[in-house]
């Protein structure tokens, strides 16, 4: 009959055989009787239980096998010369006999293979030197405990299952040398070892049996070997105790050596932050370097400066000849000396060119200018940061030539320099002094619509800051601050008026206009017949030869860049300055006291 090679159960036919390994082993998880194993293939299985669990000796002479015996009073210990079994058995322990090898048959015993055998009680039997039978007998100590009783009769019936007969095949005890040949008789006696050892924890009921090699002399007590290390011990409870002294020193090793990490780790992490706020100061030093560059505030000289290094470029490039160069850095120094712009960068008598295009021009129906104002180019000395200043001179050169203001000449780029720090020194905006260190003369400072106020409240002039700080149209779009130009340019022109004329040159200054990194003058705005709005913007970066196109002929093609329309002004914010009359002294003296919380008019 075929036999099951993993569970060993013995089947009628080969076809029940392959439905059997189907069921029980391919469909389920395949599991190793004698051990752990498991997740494994039939074929990888099968060949694990034929070298891990079989024996190469399984068949020799030697080998000892599970046989019945004749139960009596006195148990009985078999043992061969040539190899050592060792069974420890207390007060619940059955009888367990063992074959030994051929040369046993000496002793009077008979111990046959494939059948069941009884071996007969008698003394025990000295060892020969010929390999006779070592038998040992054991004592056995009463017990008036009834539940251990009931325990023995338990264990006794398993070891009488043991006495059923042997199927083909050796299957060994991972605990002891037993071999037996039915996988169920050896799980019962495995299970037995494990009662015995739990057994061995609790009151001593049995005596350990001490089982000698006749042979080799040594002892065959069970050890209880460490986990921890190679120490092995007679008892569980010595070997608990041992391996608490090693948890115990652990845990101290562990915390002393958790201690030391955690020093390690706070100071690589201080050192980490230490490394971390360094570099973050070095790029702060390196942002702050290159926005005082930006700005013109890294002590790189100012407009004199700038104008002698880009006459000297022009020299060596062969652009200027040596006589040209003295002469106009003798013209600059003069210049500078008396304060007043030399005007070179300026172009005059724009105004009335505008007006004469819009008289004759269609399409339009509405202009409204500002008052004769000049235009201010950027030059040699201030290309690059000095938008803000030529622009505040355009708004100077408008309220020079009215009487009302009674103001100097336009002043140069240093001048108005100094105009700002002297506003700064009567106490207006100390906030905007603060940020250039109370200095602008030598520098490329930039300045805008704050330092614009500051100076003309300084000069008694009232003035007024608006900041559209948000745009109000589609796509980005400023139309609140087209509406407001309007307002400001038509509100002196409409008086007493019922239809204003197509075009009207106001009286009323420029105003100065300031977005970010750049700013320019509004000179006018247009109005469309459709009712669109465009503004005038005279822009400093045009160059002189450029702002001449409007006295020209060539009028219309210098108007398209001066006009703007909303899609062309898309900054995030737009602030402007608009002058509204004089101030008497008690207003500069209120304003400058106010502009130490300057706050601009918000619109929207």
């Amino acid at each position: 009959m075929p036999v099951c090679d993993i569970c060993c159960e013995e089947l009628p036919s080969e076809a029940e055989m392959r439905t059997h390994l189907l069921l029980s082993h391919m469909e389920n998880v395949v599991a190793c009787p004698f051990c752990s194993l498991s997740g494994v293939s039939y074929d990888e299985m099968k060949f694990h239980i034929n070298t891990a669990h079989i024996e190469e000796d399984c068949q020799d002479t030697n080998a000892t096998v599970v046989d019945s015996g004749q139960k009596s009073s006195n148990d009985w210990i078999a043992q061969s010369p040539n190899s050592t079994l060792t069974s420890n058995v207390n007060a619940k322990n059955m009888d367990t006999v063992s074959q030994a090898s051929p040369q046993s048959q000496s002793t009077g015993t008979s111990l046959s293979q494939g059948t069941s055998t009884s071996l007969k009680s008698s003394p025990p039997a000295a060892a020969t030197a010929n390999g006779a039978v070592k038998l040992v007998r054991t004592t056995q100590k009463s017990s008036n405990n009834p539940s251990k009783e009931r325990e023995d009769g338990r264990r006794k019936t398993k070891q009488k299952r043991l006495s059923s007969p042997i199927k083909e095949g050796c299957f060994a005890c991972p605990m002891c040398s037993l071999v037996c040949k039915d996988c169920f008789i050896l799980q019962e006696h495995v299970e037995l070892h494990l009662q015995d050892q739990s057994a061995g924890a609790g009151p001593e009921v049995g005596t350990l049996t001490e089982v000698s090699s006749t042979s080799s002399g040594r002892s065959g007590v069970m050890r209880y070997e460490c986990p921890m290390c190679s120490l092995s011990f007679s008892s569980s409870s010595s070997l608990q105790e041992h391996v608490e002294l090693h948890l115990e020193y652990g845990s101290a090793s562990v915390t002393r050596h958790s201690s030391e990490d955690l020093t390690l780790a706070r100071k690589l992490q201080e050192e980490e932050e230490q490394k971390w706020r360094e570099a973050a100061t070095r790029q702060e030093a390196e942002d702050f370097k290159k926005l005082q560059k930006q700005f013109g505030l890294d002590n790189s000289g100012g407009y004199r400066k700038q104008m002698e290094r880009n006459m000297e470029r022009a020299v060596s490039r062969g652009h200027m000849v040596p006589a040209e160069f003295h002469r106009k850095k003798a013209e600059m120094l003069e210049s500078l000396a008396s304060g007043v712009d030399d005007g070179r960068s300026k172009t005059s008598g724009l105004m009335g060119a505008l007006y004469r295009y819009y008289r004759d021009a269609s399409g339009c129906a509405h202009v409204w200018l500002c008052a004769e104002t000049d235009h201010y180019s950027s030059s040699e000395g201030d290309k690059g940061w000095g938008c803000g200043y030529r622009n505040f001179q355009m708004l100077l050169s408008s309220l020079h030539r009215m009487e009302q203001y009674k103001l100097l000449p336009v002043p140069s780029i240093p001048r108005v320099q100094a105009l700002v720090e002297e506003a700064w020194g009567q106490g207006a905006d100390p906030q905007g002094a603060s940020h250039f260190n109370h200095r602008l003369q030598g520098t490329r400072a930039w300045i805008g619509a704050t330092e614009i106020y500051a100076v003309l409240t300084s000069l008694s002039v009232k003035a007024r800051i608006v900041d559209f700080h948000k745009p109000t149209g589609p796509g980005d779009t400023h139309p609140r601050l087209f509406e407001w130009v309007k307002q400001y340019f038509s509100h002196s022109a409409s008086r007493g008026a019922r239809l204003p004329p197509k075009i009207v040159q106001t009286t009323l200054p420029p105003i100065y206009l300031q977005h970010q990194g750049h700013s320019r003058s509004i000179v006018g705005v247009e109005q469309k017949v459709n009712g669109n709005l465009c503004l005038l913007l005279f822009d400093p970066g045009y160059a002189p030869r450029e702002m001449r196109k409007v006295l020209s002929q060539d009028t219309a093609t210098m108007v398209q860049r001066v006009r703007k329309f909303p899609g062309s002004l898309k900054h995030r914010q737009y602030q402007v300055v608009a002058v509204e009359g004089l101030l008497t002294p008690e207003e500069k003296q209120s304003r400058i006291l106010n502009s130490r919380t300057l706050c601009a008019e918000k619109i929207p």
